[in-house]
């Protein structure tokens, strides 16, 4: 409850029916330090070892367009060996220049993170942008399934 203290003739001082804003603001800005102060520590960065994955596995398209990565880092479209220049012309000469199609990436164990990663920028590079990695199933026991 608050008071006026305005020019009165009486003693007795009015109350005034307006809101007092400062407490709330305070509590506002309160809180919007700590969550500043919490919400980077909320992100994980962390080395981690990855499993298999245990996903439903997704509906194959009726032609899927396979691209591997074999262990001495050659390219092979479909069953076609392909150079790395020519990765676009390759990709757009079996789709008919439609870049909206998923491309499935596969690429063998030996392969480094970082040169698949090459791989997936060349495909970006050249249009397209629906990448599905392929991996193993794997099953209750631990051993992988195609």
């Amino acid at each position: 409850m608050g008071i006026s203290l305005k020019e009165s003739h009486d003693d007795e001082l009015g109350e005034v029916s307006e809101i007092n804003v400062t407490p709330f603001i305070d509590v506002i800005l309160v809180l919007l330090i700590i969550f500043m102060v919490a919400a980077p520590l909320s992100t994980v960065d962390v080395a981690v070892d990855l499993p298999a994955s245990n996903a439903q596995p997704q509906q194959r398209p009726d032609k899927p367009m396979f691209l591997t990565v074999k262990g001495d880092l050659s390219l092979t479209l479909g069953n076609d060996a392909i150079v790395r220049e020519s990765l676009q012309a390759a990709l757009d000469q079996q789709t008919g220049s439609d870049r909206e199609q998923r491309v499935f990436l596969r690429a063998d164990k030996a392969v480094a993170y970082g040169d698949l990663m090459e791989v997936m920028n060349l495909l970006r590079q050249a249009g397209y942008l629906k990448i599905a990695l392929v991996g193993l199933e794997a099953t209750p026991e631990g051993a992988a399934q195609p």
